[in-house]
């Protein structure tokens, strides 16, 4: 389990969530869940004063100097790698810049791994257009994207009607080629949507927290 950092084993990896809780839980299921899947200690920290996350450009604006001061933080702090979980890789460069650690974003790390499972990718997001990382990424490989009716912001996903609008979409991705999904925003992972997704729709579905895992997998150790 993701623990607080005076309590975190020694050079963990840092998760970087971009939608502030005050909930330590909430906070750390991102991390946890890259910790039951491969084994890594992890230490996980929101940014201040995004209450609905990152979900158009003013908001990814405002959120990429906090972004880039945490992950000073968290390097300064001992994480052997950094992990910024939001799949439009907000402020991605200049992290990287500003620390001596890997950065790894959740968005172009799932177009890496979904480059690496299929030749149709559909994008599931919630916006319009998927993430231009993601999207520059997959190349002639994209297919189509789409957005959750109703879903304008992460916290959408919450809501009872949210799990049902993904599956729809989903489905219409599918039914219009692509033979692989991308989800495109780290709070389908928060919603577990990724197994029924699988199962219901017959295809390999990335989710970005868990790509961005695998990828700092690499990273970790010797």
């Amino acid at each position: 389990m993701s623990v607080p950092p005076s309590e975190a084993p020694a050079r963990p990896i840092g998760v970087i969530r971009v939608l502030t809780s005050e909930d330590p839980a909430a906070v750390a299921t991102h991390g946890t869940a890259i910790e039951e899947r491969y084994g890594l200690p992890t230490v996980s920290r929101c940014i201040p004063d995004q209450p609905y996350g990152i979900h158009d450009d003013e908001s990814e604006a405002r959120a990429e100097p906090k972004i880039v001061a945490l992950a000073r933080e968290l390097a300064d702090a001992g994480a052997q790698a950094l992990i910024i979980s939001c799949a439009a890789d907000p402020a991605l460069q200049e992290t990287r810049r500003a620390v001596g650690v890997p950065v790894i974003g959740a968005g172009s790390a799932a177009a890496a791994v979904a480059l690496g499972l299929g030749r149709r990718v559909g994008v599931l997001g919630i916006r319009d257009e998927a993430p231009p990382a993601v999207r520059a990424l997959l190349g002639d490989r994209f297919t189509a994207s789409a957005r959750p009716h109703g879903v304008h912001r992460t916290t959408d996903l919450l809501a009872p009607e949210g799990p049902e609008a993904v599956r729809e979409a989903a489905a219409g991705l599918v039914a219009s080629g692509a033979d692989t999904l991308l989800l495109a925003c780290t709070g389908l992972n928060t919603i577990g949507i990724r197994p029924l997704l699988k199962r219901r729709l017959g295809v390999p579905v990335v989710d970005p927290v868990l790509a961005a895992g695998l990828l700092a997998s690499y990273a970790y150790g010797a």
